[in-house]
Formats: C-alpha cells, structure tokens, sequence
C-alpha cells in the first residue's frame, strides 16, 4: 500500500522541490532513480498509448457528424465535444508524464557523475563512466522521440478545436457539408502522430530492456 500511495504523488514531488524527500522515502522502500526511471518510461509508453485511442475516439465523433444522415446533431456534436476535451486531457498527462521522465533521468545521471568520482578503483570508474555514456546517450535518443510524439498532437489538437468552436456557432446542415473534407486532413495528421507515438513506444520498449 505504502509504495502505490507514494507512486501516486510521483509527478509532482520529482518535478517540485520535494523530489530530495521523495527519492529518500523510495530509496528506503528499496526503489533506487534507476528503478523510478523505467518506471516513468513504462507511464509515458502507456499515456502515449491511451493519447492514441482518444484522437483516434474523437476522429471518429467528428465523422460521424460530417457524415450525418439524421438524429440529433446537438448530441452528435456533444459526443464530438467530449471526445475532444478527453485529447486535451490526455495530451496533458502525456506533457507531465514525459516532464517527469526527463527529470527523473537527470537525477539520476548527476547522482551517477557524483558516485562515479568516488571509486577508489581507477578501472571500475571508468568502466562506471563508460556505462554512464552509454546509457545517457540511449537516454537522449528515447528523450527525442518522446518529446516529438508529443509535439505530434499539438497540430492535431488546433484542429480538433478549430472543428468544435465552428461547429458550436454553426451547427447545421449546410456547416457540416462544408466540414466532410477537414476529417480527411485530421485523419493524416492523427495517422502520423500515431506513427511518431509507435515509434516513441518501440524507444521505450528498447530503452527498458537496456536498464532491466
């Protein structure tokens, strides 16, 4: 119960100025920075994949509208409308989850630097160093992909609310006529932020097995 109750205020105390505590109070439960990493990396993979599903959700509320045949189109757009607040949402957790990675990873690289220069063995510090290098620069190339997954939902998001202000002031047959064409565009752009997320989940994947 103790390690889920502290999991659960991860994000905030690593990225507040509590994190010191919160490492200390993990570390004595037998959770070592390198163990919170892969456990951040694991979140981040799994908000990412849930940010998939909702855009994918809200692309298929907004087909649904442009290819009304009938019902309410007050409801329809509801759906849409709520569909698109759970991305904003989503996207959110994503932008915090891939904050705390990269915080946790630091931490974790500057205590590496810091007990890597108290070996007594000249051999085991390099060696220490050498392992340093290589896991920060693996590090680095699973940053970059996480970072550009999540910049993939921005265009994509100003979509979606360019689509739920217009609809909001305009919702009517004529408006939603002029709209089929737009779902086609968001499709692409939710098609190649899919594509940027599989490949930001496959880093992850490979980053994991590095550390386990």
């Amino acid at each position: 119960m103790l390690p889920r109750l502290l999991f659960a205020v991860a994000a905030g105390a690593v990225l507040s100025s509590c994190s010191s505590v919160y490492y200390s109070a993990m570390e004595k439960i037998g959770y070592e920075k390198r163990d919170l990493l892969i456990r951040a990396v694991k979140k981040a993979r799994g908000e990412q994949k849930e940010a998939g599903e909702e855009f994918t959700d809200a692309l298929t509320q907004l087909k649904k509208i442009t290819g009304f045949k009938g019902g309410s189109l007050e409801s329809a757009y509801d759906r849409f409308k709520a569909e698109y607040d759970d991305c904003e949402q989503q996207a959110a957790a994503v932008r915090a989850q891939v904050r705390e990675v990269d915080q946790v990873a630091k931490d974790l690289f500057r205590e590496w630097e810091r007990e890597a220069r108290q070996y007594e063995s000249a051999s085991l510090a390099a060696d220490s160093r050498r392992k340093l290098a290589d896991t920060r620069a693996r590090f680095e190339q699973l940053s970059r992909s996480l970072h550009a997954a999540e910049d993939s939902m921005d265009p994509v998001l100003r979509q979606f609310r360019d689509q739920v202000l217009y609809l909001k002031h305009n919702l009517n047959a004529a408006a939603i006529g002029s709209l089929r064409g737009t779902a086609d565009n968001i499709q692409a752009g939710i098609q190649r932020l899919l594509d940027q997320m599989n490949r930001s989940i496959a880093e992850a994947d490979r980053f994991i097995q590095t550390l386990q």
